[in-house]
């Protein structure tokens, strides 16, 4: 799966997409969603790695429990095969609440286009 894929996949929720943050002053009203690929889970053999599946963290901000948007996101993500875990953490100083569905995706290199 393509970097350009999984925000094409994130874009069908509606929401403002950000990867990793949205510029200081200028994040949306929740909800909205921030991306990122935090480490890479390789695996190899004989002192060489032969592939790299990657964590992809999904973050969803919302200033209320939102149940029904929960619920859309695990439907996307459900559709698109993508197996997830969910946690849940109440951010105080944001007031906000940060549902993170991460899910191990094997992320394929794109093609280099501007240098042709």
């Amino acid at each position: 799966m393509s970097y350009t894929e999984v925000v094409s996949i994130l874009e069908e929720l509606g929401l403002p997409l950000a990867y990793d943050h949205f510029a200081e002053g200028e994040a949306p009203d929740p909800p909205f969603i921030c991306y990122l690929y935090p480490e890479s889970i390789p695996f190899g053999a004989d002192d060489t790695v032969y592939f790299q599946f990657h964590e992809l963290d999904i973050e969803v901000y919302t200033d209320i429990k939102d149940p029904a948007l929960e619920k859309r996101v695990e439907s996307l993500l459900t559709a698109h095969e993508l197996f997830f875990q969910k946690n849940e953490t109440w951010i105080d100083e944001e007031k906000l609440y940060e549902v993170l569905y991460t899910v191990t995706v094997d992320v394929e290199a794109e093609e280099d286009t501007d240098h042709e």
